[in-house]
């Protein structure tokens, strides 16, 4: 059925729309360091003639970043995008994107002016169809080679200033796997195992939360445009008191291989996968970049980890002193940050003490550790299916904090944030160019809600969507059924009726003597008829 579902979804594909634009991955554009890209709408760059944008100069901001990456000018991500382009469309009003052809999170229609909010529900209040759905989705998106974007596998310097460009070809969901690698991967120094470890432009730091909010947003985006269904949103799997991975059976992310337990089990789609950017240390020890190519199947083996690392999942006391946090992030704004929401969130501080460097990981990072495999390397872990559905649930608390706490947007570090993080540095590698203050926003602002925050006569409404899913499938079987039985019904009890009168006739012995006159036996036979009927 899936087989089928897959190659109508191909039939009616639309290009997707991620990073790095095929137009712009050329030399002419590397050497002039303009990406503005035209519009198919009317044919001019960024769709300038319509109105939706213009090719603008970009400007950075020039304030200071923390001392934890003592470096500058050796990194491609440094004041992001400069290296590769100098100049990308700035979009007007509602419009987005590369080339200002989409629109804005929240927005639709062909002019980007329906306003409509999405709802992210929990994967376990899916229906049976919802669910084979999301599998066919994702499995679409890992087997549809993206026709827009290319990802890089070389650095700027190593494309000889970009006469020489370094991209490949990878699918749609392949796309967001490498971003995340290349937002966390080590700085490469020159040579072999030349390297440094103490950076990351999307963790560790006070852009871990609105980077990832972005992340997973362009991610559904690519999912409604691939498939056409713009009604689609990323299930979350609240983990809260879990007891092991309730999400890994063969109906979702994949059951356990009963011949290799560190495998997916066969009856998954997700046991064909395979992974890339999937193996940091190899790239650190040769100084080079991930060249997208596969590295082996997908690896899961949930609960065997390391336990002096991760004791447990997350529970519902550890979630709530986290939320009970006030300040979002605190001091140095890395991993040693006390008291800091973002810190403890993230799983570097103790979710029992809020005190940061914590011995044991918690919260948002002892999944990734518990899941044991794909998921346990913070570069490759965007290559199983169960990120998705985790750091939905990650967003779920960051916005619930949002509201509890309702944080003035100075908040947000203005500067002295580890690289990549102060509140105006543009987020690393995305195309179209987001500042992290950007997503220090309400997901009502961005369009879309969870279930989790609802009311509680809308909770208890949305957990009896599946069984009124599954009974709007089968009422007309019911109904069916129904009539099928009453028409047995009314013909058996007319045949047991008819039987008894026959029997009463063949067995009655005759009278001797009439016992009422003739017009009264007449009378008599009219009553039991209308009786009978």
């Amino acid at each position: 059925m899936w087989s089928l579902e897959i190659i109508c979804f191909l039939l009616c594909f639309v290009p997707s729309y991620q990073q790095f634009p095929r137009m712009c991955a050329t030399q002419e554009a590397l050497r002039t360091k303009e990406c503005c890209p035209t519009w198919e709408g009317d044919g001019s760059a960024c769709g300038a003639s319509s109105g939706r944008g213009t090719c603008e100069d970009v400007v950075v901001s020039a304030q200071p970043d923390g001392p934890q990456y003592p470096f500058s000018g050796l990194d491609d991500r440094e004041k992001w995008p400069l290296v590769f382009y100098n100049r990308t469309c700035q979009c007007t009003e509602n419009f987005m994107g590369f080339n200002c052809g989409d629109c804005m999170f929240g927005y639709f229609g062909e002019n980007c002016n329906e306003r409509r909010e999405s709802l992210r529900r929990n994967i376990f209040h899916l229906s049976r169809a919802e669910r084979i759905k999301l599998v066919s989705y994702l499995n679409l998106a890992k087997q549809t080679i993206s026709r827009d974007y290319v990802v890089v596998t070389g650095t700027y310097r190593e494309m000889q200033n970009g006469t020489n460009p370094m991209f490949a070809e990878v699918s749609v969901y392949d796309v967001f796997v490498w971003m995340h690698y290349y937002v966390s991967r080590n700085a490469l120094l020159g040579g072999p195992g030349n390297v440094w470890t103490d950076v990351d432009f999307g963790h560790w730091a006070p852009a871990f939360l609105p980077w990832h909010r972005a992340y997973l947003l362009h991610w559904e985006h690519e999912i409604r445009k691939l498939t056409g269904d713009m009604s689609f949103t990323t299930p979350y799997w609240d983990w809260r008191d879990a007891q092991g991975c309730d999400v890994c059976t063969d109906e979702l992310m994949g059951d356990r291989s009963t011949q290799d337990p560190s495998l997916i089990s066969p009856g998954s789609v997700f046991s064909s996968w395979r992974v890339l950017c999937s193996q940091a240390q190899d790239y650190s020890a040769r100084g080079v970049l991930c060249d997208a190519t596969e590295e082996g199947p997908l690896r899961r083996n949930p609960g065997n980890h390391n336990r002096n690392l991760v004791e447990r999942l997350p529970t519902s006391d550890d979630v709530e002193f986290t939320l009970s946090l006030t300040n979002y992030d605190t001091g140095p704004m890395d991993r040693s940050a006390n008291m800091s929401f973002r810190n403890t969130l993230e799983g570097f501080g103790d979710p029992q003490t809020g005190l940061g460097n914590s011995s044991r990981l918690g919260m948002h990072a002892a999944l990734h550790v518990y899941m044991n495999g794909s998921m346990s390397s913070v570069q490759g872990s965007a290559n199983d299916p169960i990120f998705l559905l985790h750091h939905a649930f990650v967003d779920c608390l960051y916005e619930q904090w949002l509201r509890r706490h309702r944080p003035s947007p100075n908040q947000y570090p203005e500067s002295n944030a580890p690289i990549g993080h102060n509140s105006e540095y543009h987020m690393a590698p995305f195309l179209p160019l987001h500042r992290n203050q950007d997503f220090f926003i309400s997901s009502k602002d961005l369009g879309y809600e969870y279930t989790h925050l609802l009311d509680a006569s809308q909770k208890l409404a949305e957990s009896l969507h599946p069984s009124l899913e599954e009974l709007r499938d089968v009422w007309p079987w019911l109904l069916l059924a129904g009539l099928c039985g009453g028409i047995l019904t009314i013909a058996i009890a007319a045949a047991v009726l008819t039987t008894k009168q026959c029997w009463k006739h063949a067995f009655a012995l005759p009278e001797r003597q009439p016992l009422i006159r003739s017009k009264e036996i007449e009378e008599t036979n009219q009553h039991n008829y209308q009786t009978t009927m």
